[in-house]
């Protein structure tokens, strides 16, 4: 019995050369697309480059494998990737430690430089919760439940 083969949908993905262990789009600029790796941001382009002697306006797919294998001995003299995604929650983990007061920041999930929290900082607090007046009969429910706490601790 034959069966039949299913077609390559990622024809795209198989065609991308891997660079520090991210596929890199073929068809964009060297500069633009190096800035797919993390911890590769247009600055660091411009010096990994300069240092691989490439010209930052070719086409990713144009590179010859030994430039390639050039351009990755410059990338493996930086943190990049995994790497630094590492070293960055250690940071975080060590400055929680040690009690820091960017430590604690990151901990409640707030913002650690000094941003105001009344409004704004959405991004770091996440969605907004609206808290809105409460009802006669459920605030004096909520009251009733936290003197019966009370009472039940102080017979403890």
């Amino acid at each position: 019995m034959l069966f039949a083969q299913t077609p390559n949908t990622n024809k795209d993905k198989d065609n991308m050369p891997r660079i520090s262990g991210v596929d890199v789009p073929e068809k964009k600029r060297l500069d633009i697309g190096l800035t797919y790796i993390f911890g590769i941001g247009r600055n660091n382009v411009v010096r990994v480059l300069e240092k691989a002697g490439l010209a930052r306006e070719r086409k990713i797919n144009s590179l010859s494998p030994e430039e390639t294998s050039k351009l990755q001995k410059v990338l493996d003299e930086i943190k990049v990737e995994g790497d630094l995604r590492k070293e960055v929650a250690q940071n975080i983990s060590r400055l929680k430690s040690i009690g820091a007061y960017r430590g604690i920041r990151h901990a409640k999930g707030l913002p650690g430089r000094g941003q105001r929290t009344r409004t704004n900082a959405r991004t770091k607090r996440g969605k907004r919760v609206t808290i809105g007046a409460l009802k006669k009969e459920v605030l004096a429910k909520t009251e009733a439940s936290k003197v019966e706490k009370a009472k039940k601790e102080a017979k403890k």
